[in-house]
């Protein structure tokens, strides 16, 4: 069995989703996370079957199409504060520098976060080497999101 060469990628990479013609959409490698997540919004259950929309208003990604998948999963997903949510997860083909990978993703509400897509360690294993000098970071958008993290925490301590 010949083994596929690890394609080297950077901390934030932009990915495509051919199958539903949404591209070059910032992602953020995360290799402490075991599974990816896509933001997603009206997640519901319909006559057996999972419908979503693909990020919201405010992204520049949003085009309102409204998913339907008849075969998803529901995980219970850790985050890295501890908290434990139920979230739905579906598989879809993302292109990440001319590789096609289809994948698990849970959809979740990735509004308050810099990067609307998220690959983890089960996406990367065998097919990815992680070089954190490399990629594309938003480092004005990561930067304005610590400076208001910042000020949240801040401000919570001085109401305390």
């Amino acid at each position: 069995m010949v083994k596929q060469q690890l394609t080297t990628i950077g901390r934030v990479e932009e990915v495509d989703f051919p199958e539903i013609g949404i591209f070059s959409v910032p992602a953020r490698i995360d290799t402490g996370a075991q599974t990816s997540a896509i933001w997603a919004t009206s997640v519901r259950e319909n006559a057996g079957m999972l419908e979503f929309v693909l990020f919201d208003e405010s992204s520049e990604f949003y085009t309102g199409e409204k998913l339907r998948v008849e075969k998803y999963d529901v995980r219970k997903v850790a985050s890295s504060n501890g908290i434990v949510e139920r979230r739905f997860a579906v598989k879809m083909l993302v292109e990440l520098q001319s590789r096609k990978v289809r994948a698990n993703f849970t959809l979740a509400d990735r509004s308050k976060q810099v990067y609307p897509v998220l690959l983890g360690r089960n996406f990367l294993l065998g097919k990815f080497l992680v070089n954190v000098k490399l990629g594309k970071p938003g480092l004005e958008a990561e930067q304005k999101k610590s400076r208001f993290l910042r000020k949240s925490s801040s401000d919570k301590g001085a109401k305390s």
